[in-house]
């Protein structure tokens, strides 16, 4: 029996089915009394240090938590239930974590994009059990912008390389605890999680203080999903938007079992974009529910989820705040909630006052789950303008490109488009990136309506603009064709994945080729479809 401690922040459902999935049953604390009563206790946490420690304080499981630690009983801290641990954090001037490690949790300071996002390295600093078995050659998904920073150096079991050296995760006695995510980490994370939970008899990882790490460019494999004219969820893909062929909407197949194979292929996240039954009321789309529900009980990589996230007011009149939304969403499975059209709507508001409100979903969701948490899905489109026109024009950013247009013309904005790419607006998604990272977004997934469904290749111009314009990760998407358009655009941009759907689904190559072509090229998470099922 493990006991997992759920402060009600973030997807805790993912570490529950890791443990299942390990053969193991899960109890989660209620109180005090339960975390005291543990054999061994899982703490997970994402969101905000401050609102998690207020929290933990409300509920009093502070004092538990601290008999237990100091009891030296079984403990595995994850995320933000790592940085718990310390004294201090920079995230929350003021606010006292739990002390039990001396030393602060401190934000990157770094020209690197900011959250770290991704597939990193370890290098090993010291035996542990939890490690048994492996090489110290894997990659474990990190997502934060704080990194702890402990005074003592026996504290600390691994570092990771990202602008600076940081402490990836601490062992003190039999209270351990990672910055990355295990539970999202594929099978090397359920390998470190059986360890924990009964370590193997297999050889210690060798220790290797000195390891260099680099992080990872992510391959992302996308679903659209929406219901078809007899009302079942398919997977389906657009050809510049347009889902439709002979009048039928087009069926790829089965959203769970595409997002399994994607991950048995060594995708590394998942992203979900609901693009029909949102548009009435979100959290009465259970099936869209389901879906994460299944998916996350088999699929160990971070799931995204997007479409119409926002406050609601249903017909019964009763109001549901943007957290509400997210958290059913979060609770089924979800890692990172992605938004789009409303995205739109809530840059228009903050150019006309010029300040942050705290009403947005982007503000609301980021302050409790973190800026990590939030993913903006931007749908633009190339237009063509004359050259004499200013650099800027309101909300439009004008570049001169190499792609002429059908006049001839040298210069273009990109059109940010709502509803599915039928309207436009008058932002350009470089405004739009921009300020959605102001008001607190963690990432930028970037389509393209020119090059959705063409196959030949990203729109480069659009995903270098807006990478050097922002300071959060950017995953480039639309117009994957082959494995060579993911190098080129790793190559020639600053995007920190690559997203592809049509591509993968109608089996032109798969996942594991595209890693297989970038292996000599590219920094990538190496993957052995063998073990995906432990």
């Amino acid at each position: 029996m493990i006991t997992l401690l759920d402060y009600g922040a973030g997807n805790v459902r993912s570490v529950i089915n890791a443990i299942e999935k390990l053969g193991e049953t899960v109890r989660v604390a209620e109180s005090g009394a339960d975390i005291l009563a543990a054999d061994k206790l899982v703490f997970p946490g994402v969101g905000n240090f401050g609102r998690m420690m207020e929290v933990l304080r409300e509920k009093g499981y502070v004092e538990a938590l601290l008999s237990y630690l100091h009891a030296d009983r079984p403990f595995l801290g994850i995320c933000l239930g790592l940085q718990a641990l310390f004294e201090t954090s920079g995230e929350a001037p003021g606010t006292q974590g739990l002390g039990f490690i001396r030393g602060e949790v401190k934000r990157f300071a770094t020209d690197l994009s900011v959250p770290h996002m991704g597939w990193n390295g370890i290098a090993i600093n010291k035996a542990s059990a939890v490690f048994n078995g492996m090489t110290g050659a894997e990659k474990f998904y990190f997502v934060h912008s704080y990194y702890v920073a402990p005074i003592d150096p026996a504290d600390i079991l691994t570092t990771t390389d990202y602008g600076i050296r940081f402490v990836s995760s601490i062992q003190r006695g039999n209270v351990i605890a990672t910055q990355f995510h295990p539970e999202k980490s594929g099978p090397e994370g359920l390998s470190l999680l059986k360890n924990f939970i009964s370590p193997s008899a297999d050889a210690p990882a060798v220790i290797h203080k000195d390891h260099p790490t680099r992080l990872a460019k992510r391959i992302i494999a996308c679903l659209d999903v929406r219901a078809n004219d007899t009302g079942a969820l398919v997977v389906t893909k657009g050809n510049q938007y347009d889902v439709r062929e002979n009048g039928a909407v087009r069926n790829m197949g089965d959203p769970v079992e595409l997002a399994r194979r994607y991950y048995e292929e060594g995708a590394d996240e998942i992203t979900f974009l609901n693009i029909t039954g949102y548009r009435a009321f979100p959290l009465a789309d259970l099936p869209m529910l389901e879906v994460l529900k299944r998916t996350s009980r088999h699929v160990f990589v971070p799931l995204t989820i997007g479409g119409g996230i926002r406050a609601y007011t249903d017909k019964e009149g009763r109001h549901y705040t943007a957290i509400e939304t997210a958290a059913e969403y979060f609770r089924s499975g979800a890692d990172k909630i992605s938004i789009g059209s409303d995205a739109v709507d809530i840059v228009r508001q903050y150019l006309a006052s010029g300040k942050k409100t705290g009403a947005s979903a982007i503000e609301q969701i980021s302050a409790v789950y973190g800026n990590q948490a939030v993913v903006i899905s931007i749908d633009p489109r190339r237009v063509y303008v004359q050259g004499d026109k200013p650099a800027h024009e309101g909300a439009k950013r004008i570049i001169k490109t190499g792609i002429p247009g059908p006049g001839g013309e040298t210069h273009c904005w990109f059109q940010c488009t709502v509803m599915g790419g039928r309207q436009g607006s008058e932002i350009d998604a470089i405004t739009l990136a921009v300020v959605c990272e102001t008001l607190g977004a963690g990432e930028i997934l970037l389509n393209s309506i020119d090059k959705d469904g063409t196959g030949d290749g990203f729109d480069l111009e659009l995903i270098r603009e807006v990478s050097n314009a922002v300071s959060i990760p950017v995953i480039a998407s639309s117009g994957a064709g082959t494995a060579a358009h993911f190098l080129e655009v790793f190559a020639r941009t600053n995007a920190e994945a690559a997203l592809g759907a049509g591509i993968f689904h109608r089996e032109e190559t798969t996942v594991g080729e595209v890693k297989a072509y970038l292996a000599n090229a590219v920094e990538i998470r190496e993957w052995n479809n063998k073990n995906t099922r432990p």
